[in-house]
């Protein structure tokens, strides 16, 4: 068996930065190997204040959500277009002049979706899955009972699932498949910087499968509203959602990965902590971290050494701090690749 299905990450995730500057239909074009239409875009200011903003081609171009906080899906014309190679602007919430901002952008299925009707425990729901670079986009109602479930179309396990009530103000609940010995009793929030916690009624205690993920008697994950769910599954040479735990030593723990990261988001479980998000074109050299941002509050780009390094085959932490190494500290970690360690055909990364 090959060592990866995906010798070119950029086609399936891109990183972009930019600088607004409040003009109609701006293209953005991505400088990645292969040329890729997004379908998930998160877009966080950087220079300012100012929420991060979620926005797919299933609920629509002008419908964010708000990954810093609880807030209702919101209307705004931020993206005239998803592209060929990128995406176009609008002038507005994310292209306002002369700040500064970063995407981080995920191709699902190019917006063809399968729609699955309500039927016993299966919720109604619509998805676009992309079983190749692991990554489904479901939109679902609830119907506000214990052990429902919802289809997700990627045919293997979810390892990492992101869930938000579309219509009433609520956290973000977050599944990933490390997080605890038992990671279906337990959740964490995007929005916010708690500990992970146990309960029956988030995931009725249930782990996902090739076919569902299941829901509980929740606002945050299966009342009678709309939601929606990113859900991911493990690709070797590609995608990663693992666990470790903090030395407290600048020579900190080193994580395999089997591939060179381009994005990386850390959060601290058995402790408060922000979610601490590095990627490869805000740094473009070893060590990372002293540039971050947190996906749970609207501050602007963090500047502040808090060192890692993104290796050609894992990460390496390089500093003592909460955020992703201190003594003993429990830590869930959410990465994907710029590039594999070994390619399909055996052609090595160049190591760094």
């Amino acid at each position: 068996m090959a060592y990866t299905t995906i010798d070119d990450p950029t086609k399936y995730f891109q990183v972009i930065k930019y600088v607004g500057n409040q003009t109609d239909d701006r293209a953005m074009t991505f400088d990645g190997n292969s040329d890729m239409q997004p379908d998930w875009l998160w877009t966080k200011v950087r220079s300012e204040t100012g929420s991060h903003r979620l926005t797919d081609n299933i609920r629509g171009l002008n419908k964010p959500l708000f990954a810093n906080g609880t807030d209702v899906e919101g209307t705004e014309d931020n993206y005239a277009s998803f592209d060929s190679d990128g995406f176009s602007l609008k002038n507005n919430s994310v292209n306002e002049n002369n700040r500064t901002y970063v995407a981080w952008c995920w191709k699902a299925n190019g917006g063809t979706t399968t729609s699955v009707s309500a039927s016993g425990a299966v919720n109604a729901s619509t998805h676009q899955a992309n079983t190749t670079g692991g990554l489904s986009i479901i939109t679902y109602t609830g119907e506000d009972n214990i052990g429902d479930t919802v289809t997700h179309g990627l045919g293997a396990v979810p390892g990492f699932i992101i869930i938000k009530d579309r219509d009433n103000s609520s956290n973000w609940a977050v599944y990933h498949h490390k997080n605890t010995s038992a990671p279906e009793t337990d959740y964490l929030f995007l929005n916010n910087n708690n500990a992970t916690a146990d309960a029956a009624n988030y995931f009725s205690d249930t782990a996902p499968t090739s076919t569902v993920f299941t829901v509980g008697q929740n606002g945050d994950t299966g009342d009678a509203d709309a939601y929606v769910a990113y859900c991911f599954t493990e690709i070797q040479g590609y995608s990663k959602f693992g666990s470790y735990t903090g030395n407290g030593n600048a020579d900190g723990t080193f994580n395999y990965t089997g591939f060179k990261p381009a994005w990386l988001m850390i959060k601290r479980t058995s402790n408060a902590e922000n979610w601490f998000i590095v990627d490869n074109r805000r740094e473009t050299s070893n060590p990372r971290g002293v540039k971050f941002i947190y996906a749970n509050t609207n501050a602007a780009e963090v500047s502040s050494d808090k060192h890692l390094d993104l290796l050609s085959n894992g990460f390496k932490l390089r500093d003592v701090t909460g955020f992703h190494n201190d003594d003993g500290e429990t830590y869930i970690y959410v990465a994907f690749a710029e590039s594999p360690i070994v390619t399909s055909t055996g052609v090595p990364t160049t190591a760094e």
